[in-house]
């Protein structure tokens, strides 16, 4: 297949993942990788913008939202296979190198994959969640680790996909509490929940328990940018703090005071303005 046309999916080990490619066909490529309880229509907001300064922009569904993508056993969700599966849709895209940018779980996708393969990527920018060891140091102080308690609450088996689904009220509220608005709450429920991705999703947090070839991320060796917000409920500033010890490489912090966990859909235009930035020096 020709990197000049359209790719509305790609596979890899019998998983077929779908893909929104837009902006112009021969622009430098940005990949942006969703997180939970997400999905790729979290960043159409940001991703027009890219498009309209000429870059094209190619946003999977990952695993365990794609319905073609969604392996029952948790150890498929492993970060290596997630990271791979985002290396196999770059190779189909010419190879790289790219414009990486990942939110929530995605930031913790590109991460790792900026560490185990920087030939295929130009620069990356992060949002909302640190620098994987940044994150494990932080859990040690101040308050991530109470922040981070829904982690061990979706470790139980079977219990909180069937509470998130059969007590929707339980579930909006959660949203709600974390900065969602009704319209993106309904997304979620459409693109999850109805569409019963949801238990599939939640492997990406199970997974967690299984030892990976990528859990010690090494130092990031390409321009690098995370974007932090201090209303966030999830992730503490300590974590963003702590990243810069992790980017042997040009490096910025950029706190958005007064936004939510939601950066990509709530704060598209200074988003898309940070990631411009980004790719400009990086050129």
């Amino acid at each position: 297949m020709s990197v000049n046309q359209r790719i509305e999916s790609f596979e890899r080990e019998g998983l077929r993942f779908d893909v929104v490619d837009t902006g112009p066909i021969e622009g430098e490529l940005v990949v942006l990788l969703h997180g939970w309880p997400e999905t790729a229509r979290s960043w159409a907001k940001v991703a027009r913008l890219l498009n309209e300064e000429g870059y094209r922009t190619l946003v999977p569904n990952q695993r365990g939202y794609s319905p073609g993508a969604r392996p029952r056993a948790i150890r498929a969700y492993r970060i290596d296979a997630l990271v791979e599966d985002v290396v196999a849709l770059i190779e189909r895209a010419g190879g790289g190198p790219v414009h990486l940018a990942g939110h929530d779980w995605g930031a913790a996708v590109a991460w790792s994959l900026a560490s185990s393969r920087p030939d295929l990527v130009r620069t990356l920018t992060t949002l909302s969640v640190p620098h994987p060891s940044a994150f494990i140091r932080a859990m040690a102080k101040g308050d991530q680790l109470k922040k981070s308690y829904y982690i061990g609450l979706f470790q139980i088996p079977f219990l909180p996909e069937w509470l998130l689904s059969n007590r929707p009220t339980v579930f909006r509220r959660m949203l709600r509490g974390s900065g969602m608005t009704h319209e993106e709450i309904d997304h979620v429920f459409r693109d999850l929940v109805d569409s019963g991705a949801l238990p599939t999703t939640l492997n990406w947090y199970r997974a967690m328990r299984y030892p990976s070839a990528l859990a010690r991320t090494s130092k990031i060796k390409r321009p690098t940018t995370f974007i932090w917000s201090d209303k966030d409920v999830a992730l503490s500033r300590d974590g963003a703090e702590l990243t810069a010890d992790y980017v042997d490489a040009p490096y910025r912090l950029v706190v958005m005071e007064g936004a939510t966990h939601w950066l990509p859909t709530q704060h598209p235009e200074a988003v898309a303005e940070t990631m411009l930035e980004t790719f400009e020096r990086a050129s």
